[in-house]
């Protein structure tokens, strides 16, 4: 299949009412914009750690084999992740009270600290973005935020997705 322009139809968009969407184009504006409001580098982190960052901020202290399972990567890149992350103080293991053998990753003040200077640093570049927007653009971008959040949630999507 040629990737120069696919346009998405449901069944319930054979009656016509519905318009069609340029997955492509969708797919190619959704990584531009996702380029552009990455800021992982600047604290030094790969997207792969940021996103295992976010899990562990989000679930708490968690065992070591969860967080790859909810990364989906790994056993060995787990543990050079981890290593890297506790090298840089943005995690810490600590032993599992309920089995001395296993250890659980909390994350750190000065790992929720990147995450939050990181996330307002986004909001910020984002909301001055918008402001090049029309008023009528704003608007078909606000009506159309809630069908970008549902498409985000999409069960089967990347496991490791821009969580941060």
């Amino acid at each position: 299949m040629s990737t120069e322009s696919v346009v998405a139809t449901t069944p319930d968009e054979t009656n016509g009412d519905a318009p069609a969407v340029d997955v492509t184009r969708l797919r190619v504006a959704l990584a531009r914009l996702s380029r552009r409001l990455r800021k992982h580098e600047l604290a030094g982190l790969t997207p792969t750690q940021l996103a295992a960052l976010a899990t562990v901020e989000r679930s708490g202290p968690m065992r070591l084999g969860d967080l790859a399972a909810a990364e989906g990567i790994a056993p060995s890149t787990l543990t050079r992740l981890v290593t890297a992350l506790e090298e840089s103080g943005y995690v810490r293991r600590n032993a599992d009270p309920s089995d001395a053998r296993a250890s659980t990753l909390a994350i750190t003040p000065r790992g929720h600290d990147t995450l939050e200077r990181l996330r307002t640093e986004t909001t910020l570049e984002l909301a001055a973005s918008m402001r090049l927007l029309t008023q009528a653009q704003r608007s078909a971008l606000a009506d159309a935020l809630p069908v970008l959040e549902l498409l985000a949630e999409v069960p089967g999507a990347d496991p490791a997705g821009a969580r941060a």
